[in-house]
């Protein structure tokens, strides 16, 4: 089974539609802040997209360990979502978090343990496996280095970040 969770009416074709309202392309409906996602058995997903919704989840942590939990080890997990310093992270007043490049270090156990985070109420396990950044106009023309020095230090330069992640289950204990 492959999932997009949040489609709206913009469902990824070949995937299933999940949100919490009925709508052209919304195969199931359910609260995605409702854990345990109850259409879900454990490892039964290959591969999940999620676009634009992560930055609205209330609780990131309980999200993806879910994620995890639904997929299968080695399964895709595509996020799409604004970046940290891009008006549109900020300009939804129902965004609760900003997305980067860091973010994602939280959801790898290996990261976890060697920060010493281990405390953290997080079960899940991902690797990194991809991550894009959508530039905005002018830096979509620029260097490599320009956009990578722009991304870095200019706000509005980059609008949105794609992180692709692969479940890892193996490390389980």
């Amino acid at each position: 089974m492959k999932l997009d969770l949040a489609c709206g009416q913009n469902k990824k074709p070949g995937f299933t539609g999940v949100d919490i309202i009925s709508a052209p392309g919304v195969d199931i409906v359910w609260d995605l802040e409702k854990y345990p996602w109850e259409p879900f058995k454990d490892s039964s997903v290959k591969e999940i997209y999620v676009s634009h919704y992560a930055e609205h989840t209330k609780d990131l942590m309980k999200f993806m360990d879910e994620v995890w939990r639904i997929c299968e080890h080695g399964a895709k997990v595509t996020i799409l979502g604004p970046y940290y310093t891009s008006i549109r992270a900020w300009q939804d007043p129902t965004h609760t978090r900003v997305l980067s490049e860091a973010t994602w270090a939280y959801f790898q156990k290996e990261w976890r343990e060697a920060n010493k985070l281990e405390h953290y109420p997080i079960k899940c396990d991902f690797a990194v496996t991809n991550m894009l950044l959508y530039f905005n106009e002018p830096w979509t023309q620029k260097t490599e280095e320009a956009r990578r020095f722009a991304g870095q230090h200019y706000w509005n330069a980059v609008s949105d970040i794609l992180v692709e992640l692969q479940v890892q289950k193996y490390s389980l204990k």
